[in-house]
């Protein structure tokens, strides 16, 4: 059976919870086909990616699939690319703010998703879930991680390992204070991840 690593973020900016972490806590292991591991990722640039590249080299796993909150995004988004850059106007959550800091100077200037972002796409319209490519992961700290996984495989030469990023919205728990930001119920968020695990996996 293979192995699915994915991993949420805690909470950060303010907010005291993360549907990204939420969402994959609530998979439900007999609708993906796999030994599925889940891990919470601290909000951090520097930490997450140690973190995550540890736990990967333990479980060895066949894919990875990191997720994030895009607070103000209307669908899930499947992230197409990762970039050699860090660059934040707010701090994490250990106070680190940086400003056009390269993620890595020997790395590329960016890294493609290894998921097949297509066809999780059409898996997820065939359920009427919304969902679109994004050409930006951003540059805080879900950028940093993407990048720096995707970095780590080809480096390591570990391109068995399928890897990409998902950015989920807000869920109505965050919204009721804010007016006309979209949000979507956690229970299709959830759903969504297990569409796109299984969509990888076949």
């Amino acid at each position: 059976m293979k192995k699915v690593l994915i991993t949420g973020f805690e909470p950060f900016g303010g907010e005291l919870i993360n549907p990204s972490y939420e969402a994959i806590k609530n998979i439900n292991r007999s609708h993906v086909d796999c030994e599925l591991f889940i891990l919470e990722v601290p909000t951090e640039f520097y930490t997450s990616s140690k973190l995550v590249i540890e736990s990967i080299h333990k479980i060895e796993p066949d894919v990875v699939i990191l997720v994030g909150q895009a607070g103000g995004r209307k669908e899930i988004s499947i992230e197409r690319v990762a970039i050699n850059i860090d660059d934040s106007n707010v701090p994490d959550n250990r106070g680190i703010k940086p400003i056009d800091n390269p993620i890595s100077v020997f790395g590329e200037s960016a890294y493609f998703s290894t998921l097949p972002i297509k066809k999780i796409l059409e898996s997820l319209k065939k359920e009427f879930i919304p969902a679109g490519i994004s050409n930006s992961a951003g540059t805080y700290v879900c950028n940093h991680l993407m990048y720096s996984i995707l970095h780590e495989l080809k480096d390591r030469e570990l391109n068995h390992i399928q890897a990409g990023f998902i950015h989920v919205p807000y869920i109505p728990d965050q919204t009721y204070n804010k007016q006309n930001l979209f949000s979507l119920d956690l229970n299709i968020i959830t759903r969504a991840l297990e569409i796109i695990i299984q969509s990888t996996l076949d």
